[in-house]
C-alpha cells in the first residue's frame, strides 16, 4: 500500500522545524491533510564509554515533558559542520569532556509516520576532561556504571528516546 501525495503547504516555518499539511490519498481511506514535521538538520547523540567508569551521561530538566533524567550528550548539527563534528562539539559543550575518535553506530528516524527527523548515534571509547560544561546544558554530569544503566533501561528510568536507543544499542553490541 503506497500513499499518493498531491501537494503540500507550509503552516509554520522556523530554523528549527517546519510544519506542513500534506494532501495524501491513503488507500482505503481517501484523501486527507496529513501533518508532517520537517527538520532541516539531523540530531546527534554520543555514547562516551570508558571501560572503568561506564558511560558519560548528563542529567537535565526537559520543560516540555516536565521531567528530569539521564541522557547521552546530544544536539543538532549546525550549518557548515558534519554530524561527526557536531557530536564532538555537543559532547564538549554539555559535559566538559573532549571525546576521542568517534565512530558512527547507527542512524534512524524516531517517528517516521509524522516526521523526517534523523537521529545519528556516535560512539567513542575515550575522552579527556578539558573544562566545565555549559551550565545551561545539564544539572549534573557523571559517569554511570554499565550495570546501573542496564538496570535503568529495564526499569524504565531512561525515557529520552535518543538516549534510550543509544544506551540499548551499546548494551546489545557489548553483549550485556
Amino acid at each position: 500500500m503506497t500513499w499518493q501525495t498531491y501537494g503540500e503547504r507550509t503552516v509554520y516555518d522556523s530554523p528549527w522545524v517546519k510544519v506542513d499539511l500534506v494532501d495524501v490519498d491513503i488507500p482505503g481511506h481517501g484523501r486527507v491533510d496529513h501533518h508532517a514535521l520537517r527538520f532541516p538538520r539531523p540530531a546527534v547523540g554520543v555514547i562516551v564509554h570508558d571501560p572503568y567508569r561506564g558511560l558519560l551521561m548528563i542529567h537535565r530538566h526537559r520543560f516540555l515533558t516536565g521531567t528530569r533524567g539521564w541522557e547521552v550528550p546530544a544536539g543538532g548539527v549546525d550549518e557548515g559542520e558534519t554530524p561527526e563534528q557536531a557530536a564532538a562539539r555537543e559532547t564538549l559543550e554539555e559535559t566538559g569532556w573532549r571525546p576521542g575518535p568517534l565512530r558512527h553506530l547507527l542512524s534512524y528516524h524516531p517517528s517516521n509516520g509524522i516526521s523526517d527527523q534523523e537521529f545519528q548515534i556516535w560512539q567513542t571509547d575515550s575522552a579527556e576532561l578539558v573544562g566545565d560544561p555549559d551550565p545551561a546544558e545539564a544539572d549534573r554530569v557523571d559517569w554511570l556504571p554499565v550495570a546501573r544503566l542496564r538496570e535503568m533501561v529495564t526499569g524504565g528510568l531512561i525515557t529520552d528516546g535518543m538516549s534510550l536507543t543509544a544506551v540499548m544499542r551499546f548494551l546489545v553490541t557489548r553483549g550485556r
